[in-house]
């Protein structure tokens, strides 16, 4: 990981960060599970599970206003993609359960 004070190469931009409440702070490299892992070490875990709603809101409108533009559009794109994959994992379970829940059952009127 970079941070925004080291050079950048050549044809590359320096990686930027965003600071938590808790003073981490995180590479905006366009990693969502990254942020996400951090918010959950930073912020869930440090609290000891005791967290509200509105305590990760703030959080995560804390990170989302330290974001240029570009990587508030990088970061929802990939948000709606893991989003996506999880609804898509999601109804595939519950037709297979349903489907596993039908084979077990006979016909009525049918004896073997």
């Amino acid at each position: 990981m970079r941070s925004t004070s080291s050079p950048a190469t050549e044809g590359e931009r320096p990686m930027r960060s965003a600071r938590l409440s808790t003073g981490f702070a995180l590479t905006l490299d366009g990693d969502l599970l990254r942020v996400l892992e951090a918010l959950y070490r930073e912020v869930t875990l440090r609290r000891e599970l005791k967290i509200t709603f509105e305590d990760m809101m703030r959080e995560i409108q804390g990170i989302v206003a330290q974001m240029s533009e570009e990587e508030r559009k990088r970061y929802l794109v990939e948000s709606l993609f893991l989003n996506s994959v999880t609804y898509e994992n999601e109804m595939l379970d519950a037709y297979v359960r349903k489907l596993a829940g039908r084979k077990g059952r006979r016909p009525a009127g049918r004896s073997m």
